[in-house]
């Protein structure tokens, strides 16, 4: 099973292996890499970190993209955020901002 994720921004996220992505996670990253097409219009676009549990950054560091939810007729609540332009760090939601785990190895 998955480790939890850390909620304090102090600790930072837990470490996971993409291994442990599901398989849409990977396709996002995929198409990250490749800078799209994405398909959605939000893909790409700034995250606030509002919640606070990211460390902390400029606005504009962190941009957010849709992991596909099977069978889900809306964006669904998973997404890859990643921090810097290149991207440098990478963190996965599957619950729309409640908890992050950084992914290791996404470069």
């Amino acid at each position: 099973s998955a480790p939890p994720a850390h909620r304090s921004s102090m600790a930072g996220p837990r470490a996971s292996e993409n291994g442990q992505l599901p398989p849409e996670a990977r396709r996002t990253l995929a198409l990250i890499a490749r800078g799209g097409p994405f398909p959605h219009a939000q893909d790409g676009t700034v995250f606030g970190n509002y919640e606070g549990l990211l460390p902390a950054q400029p606005r504009g560091y962190y941009h957010e993209y849709t992991v596909e939810t099977p069978g889900a007729r809306t964006r669904g609540a998973r997404r890859i955020i990643t921090g810097g332009n290149p991207p440098a760090v990478y963190y996965y939601t599957d619950d729309h901002y409640r908890s992050f785990r950084r992914i290791e190895g996404a470069r």
